[in-house]
């Protein structure tokens, strides 16, 4: 260590975007030093990571930050992506967070009492970390995905932009969350025939009794449910995200509008091999699931709204009609179907190559306690269901970067205390 220079800190925030700038932000309230690490600029993923159409599945009033949140004209529209770059780059400016972009983190191992950073540009030595990298990582694609055929080009999120990319022909788009629905509607809007494969997903209107769901979900508690309260956190943290669009004309976006517009659907991706790909039998499964768990939820938000009276006037509690999916095949020939894309909406996982910290349960998850790990002084943000549901929204991650910072304080003045 002697023959070194470390930069001394109390706190590195590894990931400069929405959970990075929420804990910063934490942090300073505190009176806590700190630097936040980022690998490119201020809200990276959203300015190089997302696709072109993009916009947030939340309104922008629900674009809610530590001691920051949405002034524009718009309480009710959906930012794009670009849009919510600069607001999360604005967010960084407001309170002059200590943000060293254009570093990578190399290595994160414990020193003492202390952590000790290798990044490509200096080294520190801090008493507390952070990581706030989210879960966008790394697309997560079946190992089966290695057999396909390379006449078959494959594609993930992560790098898709738009349609005029895609090779010419048919598109097998592989997953049915928010991610799966709206590539598929907007690859067959650009005239290229589109299979879509279904597996878990969950169905939910943009709007109801005369509100954003969205609106709803907040009014009700729904998002705020605790990770501490549930029999099944694995479970609670797999599930699929809201299938929704990010537009208020929206009135019915769901695989029964993609049915009807020409998108073909099949149940689950079983196996690939060369140019052949099976699909398991169970697409009606799939979708009865779907509207059992949609009848649950807006049974819930009827009576929210009977307790409240908060309907808009005249607003009826008429549910969304139920689908039934066509008969669908469960073996394709891609190349006789004129299918030469195959595109991944099938999730991400978090990647940490760089920790030297033994916190990683096998599958290369970060294990923790509502963002508190067994190691002393080092947390994590940002996850999936982390503590609440709403943890990895926008308008979630501000309340557990609060909980994480008064550990952090507890932490810096000798003693620990157990999850809040």
């Amino acid at each position: 260590m002697n023959k070194r220079r470390y930069q001394s800190t109390d706190v590195v925030v590894i990931g400069g975007g929405q959970a990075g700038l929420a804990m910063s932000c934490c942090l300073q309230a505190r009176s806590i030093d700190h630097v936040v690490l980022e690998r490119g600029r201020v809200a990276q993923r959203w300015h190089a990571e997302r696709w072109d159409s993009l916009r947030l599945l939340t309104p922008n009033w629900q674009s809610r930050l530590p001691g920051y949140r949405y002034a524009g004209a718009d309480p009710d529209g959906f930012m794009h992506a670009r849009d919510a770059a600069a607001y999360l780059e604005s967010y960084a400016r407001s309170f002059s967070a200590p943000v060293r972009t254009q570093t990578s983190v190399m290595s994160v191992a414990p020193w003492g009492d202390r952590f000790v950073l290798r990044t490509d540009r200096g080294d520190f030595v801090a008493r507390c970390v952070v990581i706030a990298t989210g879960q966008c990582d790394t697309p997560r694609v079946p190992s089966f995905s290695a057999r396909l055929s390379t006449d078959i080009d494959q594609v993930t999120p992560k790098r898709y932009k738009n349609p005029g990319q895609l090779a010419d022909g048919g598109v097998l788009v592989v997953g049915a969350s928010a991610t799966g629905l709206q590539l598929a509607q907007e690859i067959h809007a650009s005239g290229r025939p589109v299979t879509l494969a279904v597996g878990r997903h969950t169905r939910v209107p943009r709007s109801y009794r005369g509100r954003d769901i969205m609106w709803w979900l907040d009014r009700t508690g729904i998002l705020e449910r605790r990770v501490r309260d549930l029999s099944d956190v694995e479970a609670a943290r797999s599930e699929p995200s809201l299938g929704l669009v990010g537009r208020r004309d929206d009135q019915g976006f769901d695989l029964g509008v993609l049915q009807q517009a020409g998108v073909r659907l099949t149940g689950r991706l079983a196996d690939a091999e060369g140019l052949r790909v099976n699909f398991h039998n169970d697409l009606r499964r799939q979708v009865e699931q779907a509207d059992t768990q949609l009848e649950r939820l807006l049974a819930r938000v009827d009576r929210s709204a009977a307790r409240s009276g908060l309907s808009q006037p005249g607003a009826t509690s008429s549910r969304p009609t139920p689908i039934t999916p066509q008969p669908t095949p469960n073996l394709l020939n891609l190349r006789h179907e004129g299918i030469r894309t195959v595109l991944w909406a099938t999730g991400y996982r978090g990647n940490y190559p760089w920790l030297r910290v033994p916190v990683l349960d096998r599958a290369g998850r970060i294990v923790h306690r509502e963002g508190v790990t067994a190691s002393p002084g080092l947390y994590a943000l940002g996850l999936t269901f982390m503590r609440q549901r709403k943890s990895t929204f926008i308008d979630g991650v501000g309340d557990d970067a609060e909980s994480l910072a008064s550990h952090i304080v507890q932490h810096l003045n000798g003693g620990r205390i157990q999850a809040a």
